[in-house]
């Protein structure tokens, strides 16, 4: 029985395998080429030197960033030291009425202390309370505020990693994101910033890389673009130095 069976599956893979060889070789004769039965071969891989070694100075990185990210619906702002940033959340926060803001918790954030300056809001620091529910309270809060590891000014695109103190939640459930990105970190090509996922080695990667390029944009119910389906509707990115 066992051998009957076995032959039962050979034949049906040879069948499988005489209906392949038909499919490809009328694909073949329609595009009127011969069939190829072996891979092409791929002398050069990866991006050319040229596109390696192109880079744009600041300035121009900066003017590629901020036209790249405005084109997509998001909102910059160059801004000199990290007191611009704290005053430009505050006065956002009150303009916009935000009742519940939430953070990573990183140095950089900790040092704004934000926490005594918004008085009207209640601000929440990720992962620093067992006890709490963090992505219910993400989901709830009207700003989430992050720092950039990387940015691409060819793109227009930003990096955020997760980590424990950084979940992901953090730039995708509130109304509105805030990406804080020191100009050291926005980068020409896209390329500079996947090569140190390369160099890390893949027991450095973290759970989650997120390139973040403007607010949440759908277009796949009906054609109809829809903002802030998947992800914060308002996103603000912060170049600062």
């Amino acid at each position: 029985m066992a051998e009957t069976h076995k032959q039962w599956l050979e034949k049906l893979e040879a069948d499988s395998r005489a209906k392949q060889e038909l499919f490809m070789n009328d694909i073949a004769a329609k595009l009127r080429h011969p069939r190829m039965t072996h891979k092409p071969q791929h002398p050069f891989r990866g991006a050319p030197d040229f596109w390696n070694s192109f880079e744009w100075p600041e300035e121009e990185r900066i003017k590629q960033f901020t036209d790249n990210f405005l084109s997509v619906g998001g909102h910059v702002a160059h801004l000199p030291s990290m007191d611009d940033v704290k005053s430009f959340i505050v006065s956002k926060a009150e303009e916009m009425s935000a009742k519940y803001i939430i953070r990573q918790n990183q140095p950089e954030l900790n040092e704004l202390d934000l926490e005594g300056a918004l008085k009207d809001s209640h601000v929440s620091v990720w992962n620093t309370d067992a006890e709490q529910h963090w992505r219910a309270r993400a989901a709830e809060a009207d700003f989430g505020i992050v720092i950039a590891d990387h940015a691409v000014a060819y793109t227009g695109s930003v990096t955020v990693l997760s980590a424990p103190n950084k979940g992901r939640s953090v730039s995708l459930l509130p109304t509105v994101l805030i990406i804080i990105i020191p100009i050291e970190r926005l980068k020409t090509r896209l390329g500079e910033v996947l090569v140190t996922f390369d160099e890390a080695g893949r027991e450095q990667l973290p759970a989650g890389i997120h390139f973040i390029t403007g607010p949440s944009r759908s277009s796949d119910i009906e054609n109809d673009l829809t903002i802030g389906v998947h992800g914060p509707g308002i996103v603000y990115a912060l170049l600062v130095g």
